[in-house]
Formats: structure tokens, C-alpha cells, sequence
């Protein structure tokens, strides 16, 4: 399957029921993919208590021994960070399969089609917070916090604009040096 991150195909791909269940199958399984790994990690097994345990020897044999009074701090920031991190991953799965499948509607302009791609993908990824933070609020070891979800759909949006940056903006120049 050809890269929807570097250009749109100027002739129509193949439709999905051409295709058979093959092409959902390699566009939409990495999306089951990572929002299975959020179903898991949604878990009372990757509650604060149980993080710390596996977390702190690890940053400590980074860094050295880290006091007890400051990592709470550090854990709390750093499962933050996997948050943004961890969603921002779940939003790049949502934009390829959004790229591909929003290809086999009829021709639109390139920006339309990256920007309805971007909008899909963010849209879908706070859906996915959404549900994993009202999951855990039924945990009793687990809160579903209303600033996870923005925090999440921020790692989404961050993740989107660098996409949009690094691919398509030089992509876009590149294109227009070589028009003039």
C-alpha cells in the first residue's frame, strides 16, 4: 500500500469492495490495533499504584535514585506525557486510515483532503479518550477526569500539526519551486 502522507493519487484507487475485505483489513487494522492497547491500559493494571512500581526502577536506573517526596511529581508528569504521547500515536493510526479511506470519494483538492483527513482523526481520537476516561471512572482504583481527554485530544492535535509540518508544508514548497 502506497504512503498517503507524501500525495493523493491523481487517478482513483481501488474501491474497498474491489478490493475485498484485504483493503480494510491493512487501512483500519492499525486503529484496532491502538485503541486495543487503550482498552488495556484503560485497566485497573496500569493504575497509578501498579505505573509506579515498574516505572520508578527504570528512571532510576537512568537518572540515580529519586526521592520519595518528589516522585509522585515525576510519575505524575511522566504518565501524563504518555498520555500526550500515547494518543498522539492513536491520532497518526486515525489519519492513515482516514487518508485512505477519505481517497476513494470523488476527486476533492489536495488541501480539503488533508484537512477533513486531520479533522477525522482528531475528532475520532477524543471519541476514543472519551470512552477510555468514562470507563475508568467505574474502576475503583482508575478516575476518568474530563482533562485527560483534553490532554489526549491535545497529543491528537499535536501529532496532526507536526504531520503537517513535516510532510506537508516542505511537500507543498517543493512542489511549487519546481511549478515557477
Amino acid at each position: 500500500m502506497r504512503s498517503v502522507f507524501f500525495y493523493k493519487s491523481s487517478q482513483p484507487p481501488l474501491a474497498p469492495s474491489a478490493a475485498g475485505w484485504r483493503w480494510a483489513f491493512s487501512v483500519w487494522t492499525p486503529v484496532v490495533i491502538a485503541v486495543a492497547i487503550i482498552c488495556v491500559e484503560s485497566t485497573s493494571l496500569f493504575s497509578s499504584q501498579n505505573t509506579s512500581s515498574f516505572l520508578r526502577p527504570i528512571l532510576e536506573r537512568w537518572f540515580g535514585p529519586i526521592r520519595d517526596s518528589s516522585w509522585d511529581l515525576y510519575h505524575h508528569y511522566l504518565r501524563k506525557s504518555g498520555h500526550f504521547i500515547g494518543y498522539g500515536l492513536v491520532a497518526f493510526t486515525f489519519l492513515r486510515a482516514w487518508l485512505h479511506t477519505l481517497d476513494l470519494r470523488t476527486p476533492s483538492s489536495l488541501l480539503s483532503w488533508r484537512l477533513n483527513s486531520t479533522l477525522l482523526a482528531i475528532v475520532s481520537t477524543a471519541l476514543v479518550a472519551s470512552c477510555d476516561e468514562f470507563h475508568q471512572s467505574f474502576l475503583p482504583d482508575r478516575t476518568g477526569s474530563p482533562y485527560d481527554v483534553l490532554l489526549d485530544t491535545a497529543g491528537a492535535c499535536a501529532l496532526c500539526l507536526l504531520i503537517w509540518l513535516l510532510y506537508w508544508s516542505r511537500r507543498q514548497s517543493r512542489t511549487e519551486l519546481i511549478a515557477a
